[in-house]
């Protein structure tokens, strides 16, 4: 016989013969049955009955699972079914009608036969579970769980609902505490920024050196499976007739040069010199990058290794879309707003402005807007801000922009003059003018005046300005991002001419200053170069060729001081005033600006005759014990008439006119 045969349900009885409640469900017909009898007692004392049957039928069914693990016969349900508390637990879910028929079905009577089959699939918690329905139905109250889900949004907590709301009545925003409100929340955020940054600066400062020497270990361990070898000048060689390394591998090799060099002491291969990875790192940067080696090996060495690659990094990287707002046609408030209902995202550039606008994302071209158009903003770049900010113009000012085009520069000053005074926009290139004079008409700027001189001259052909702006020709090694052509096309000879054209620029712009301005007297030199022979180079040249010029403040909270010692150079301490811009740490263009006081010359003068007259009088008596008679010093005019006369005739030869015969002349003896 086997165990389905053995476990077989047997056949039906007739109607007539009572049986034994077999199964849960019958049981719970039979309840229902009972409840349409008597509906009308037992819905009080139901919920009562279920919360107890439920308790117990838990407890029995818990019995159960251990009586039939312990035994694993049927031995144990007939324990089960003998037990009085299985009789209370059924007396508990049935009537008091059906009590009769409990007693004729007389529970001690079963047999194992009957209770084997149909027995193994009774659940003393199904009665509870088959009912809970009728109970639901019967009963008025909800559950906790239909009552939760009319909660859309939690609050912090269900006992503090009172109190939220009766203090949202008393701090209800009004029109007379919006303004104190507003200004509370702004300064409870800008004291938690600023805890943040310090915490933050803190905790970096705590760990650096920790984090330093966790971090050397760990690459240490990371590279022992396979060490960094540097290769050798045939190694070298044989990679790049086959067509130059991969790129992946020169990364790595890159990174392993920067680790090593930050700790070359303890990384390094004891028959390689230090000199050997750096120009290793140096052809990597030049074929990683795409320079040329000279200009590499000069941004190079303007900083650390570490940094350096971060510069090159940043060098790949477009910068940050920025406009400016026109402050003659709308204000920064207004034009954001009609921008941002264009579709454009953007957000105020910094404290350190109030004109600047930085775009995200738009969906209109930015360059082609209704508002650009009226002449509201203009695209430039961040950097560009800077030299103006730096120069200050004040109202009813003379001021120069000697090399002015496309005229972003010139527009804001014109607009921070609030179109008094006047503006001479000068550009040596006579075809840039054109966008220089479109662009001063868009903005409305009525004070300027549009000129095309070379810069040079410019102190003949006009002088006596308050304040001069020179941004001066260079390489454009700070806006390689926009310009990649100068990682190629830049050699020795062009940064010669190019600080050679800048000093001569910068002595012309200081001498078109009027020292007697009582407002200005100022003139900024800046550039859009990083390097040290167009900035600090030619600053330094300014200030030993002018002794009556001294640097001032900038005015500009932010950027790194300006270089006062670089590679055996040695610059006049007060370069620390001038500031630079660098595009991995500012991000913005890599800039330079530096701000010059001209004072009158009488001054140093006087001072350098009064300590010639002492050195002249030391000089006297000295002389005076060697030489006690004085002799009167003077020229003798027919002796030098001669030479006088044939430095004419060479002048006139050099200018191409005919010179007059010479004239004998007796010298004497």
């Amino acid at each position: 016989m086997g165990h389905r045969a053995k476990n077989k349900q047997p056949a039906p009885q007739p109607l007539d013969v009572k049986q034994p409640p077999s199964s849960s469900k019958k049981l719970g017909k039979r309840k229902a049955e009972s409840l349409n009898d008597n509906s009308n007692s037992r819905p009080v004392k139901r919920p009562k009955d279920q919360s107890e049957s439920k308790q117990k039928g838990k407890k029995k069914k818990k019995k159960a699972l251990v009586d039939s693990d312990a035994e694993g016969s049927a031995d144990g349900w007939e324990d089960v079914v003998d037990n009085v508390e299985l009789k209370i637990h059924a007396k508990s879910l049935f009537s008091a009608n059906n009590d009769e028929e409990l007693d004729e079905l007389g529970m001690d009577e079963f047999s194992d036969d009957e209770l084997r089959g149909p027995a193994q699939a009774f659940d003393f918690g199904s009665d509870a579970e088959d009912n809970e329905p009728e109970v639901i139905i019967g009963k008025s109250k909800k559950s906790k769980q239909s009552e939760r889900p009319a909660k859309i949004i939690p609050t912090a907590s269900d006992n503090s609902d009172s109190s939220d709301q009766s203090d949202e009545e008393e701090e209800r925003i009004t029109m007379a505490n919006m303004a104190a409100r507003s200004k509370a929340l702004d300064e409870q955020a800008a004291a938690e920024d600023a805890l943040d940054v310090e915490e933050m600066q803190q905790a970096a400062f705590n760990e650096e050196d920790d984090d330093d020497d966790l971090d050397m270990d760990e690459d240490e361990e990371e590279t022992d499976g396979e060490p960094f070898r540097l290769p050798t000048r045939e190694e070298n060689e044989a990679e790049s007739k086959a067509g130059g390394p991969d790129v992946h591998v020169v990364q790595r090799r890159m990174r392993e040069c920067v680790r090593v060099l930050g700790r070359f002491k303890k990384l390094a291969e004891k028959s390689r010199a230090r000199s050997e990875y750096i120009s290793q790192l140096l052809s990597d940067i030049s074929s990683y990058y795409g320079y040329n080696d000279f200009l590499a090996e000069k941004l190079f060495q303007l900083f650390p290794v570490a940094e350096a690659i971060e510069f090159f990094e940043a060098n790949e990287v477009p910068r940050p879309v920025t406009i400016r707002t026109n402050t003659l046609r709308t204000r920064r408030r207004d034009l954001a707003q009609a921008l941002i209902n264009r579709g454009v995202n953007l957000e105020p550039i910094g404290k350190w402005t109030n004109v600047g606008l930085q775009v995200f994302e738009s969906s209109v071209p930015i360059g082609a807007t209704p508002e650009y158009l009226a002449g509201h903003y203009m695209l430039q770049a961040a950097s560009s801000f800077l030299p103006v900010i730096a120069l200050s113009p004040q109202p009813n000012e003379r001021v120069l922009d000697m090399a002015s085009a496309p005229g972003g520069k010139t527009t804001h000053i014109a607009a921070l003059l609030q179109n008094t005074g006047i503006v001479f926009a000068n550009d040596a290139n006579k075809a840039r003018t054109k966008s220089l004079s479109a662009n001063v008409h868009r903005l409305g700027c009525k004070n300027v005046v549009v000129c095309s001189y070379d810069g040079r001259e410019f102190p003949k052909v006009i002088g006596g300005f308050d304040r001069v702006l020179l941004d001066a020709p260079c390489s454009g090694t700070g806006v390689i991002s926009k310009d990649s052509s100068v990682k190629v096309n830049k050699s020795e000879r062009d940064f010669t001419l190019l600080a050679h054209l800048q000093k001569q620029l910068i002595l012309c712009a200081i001498d078109s200053v009027s020292p007697d301005s009582k407002t200005g007297g100022y003139v900024v030199y800046s550039t859009c170069s990083v390097t040290v022979d167009e900035n600090e180079s030619v600053v330094d040249y300014a200030l030993r060729k002018r002794p009556n010029v001294k640097l001032v403040d900038t005015g500009l909270e932010f950027g790194r001081e300006g270089y006062m010692k670089y590679r055996g150079k040695i610059f006049n301490p007060s370069l620390s005033l001038t500031r630079r811009f660098y595009p991995h740490v500012h991000n913005m263009d890599g800039f330079y600006v530096a701000k010059f006081k001209v004072e009158k010359r009488g001054k140093i003068s006087k001072a350098s005759d009064s300590t010639a007259e002492v050195g002249l009088t030391g000089i006297e008596e000295e002389g005076e014990q060697i030489a006690p008679e004085k002799e009167k010093i003077a020229f003798d005019d027919d002796e030098d008439r001669p030479y006088i006369e044939e430095s004419k005739r060479r002048r006139m030869k050099a200018k191409g006119l005919k010179p007059p015969p010479r004239t004998t002349v007796k010298i004497a003896a």
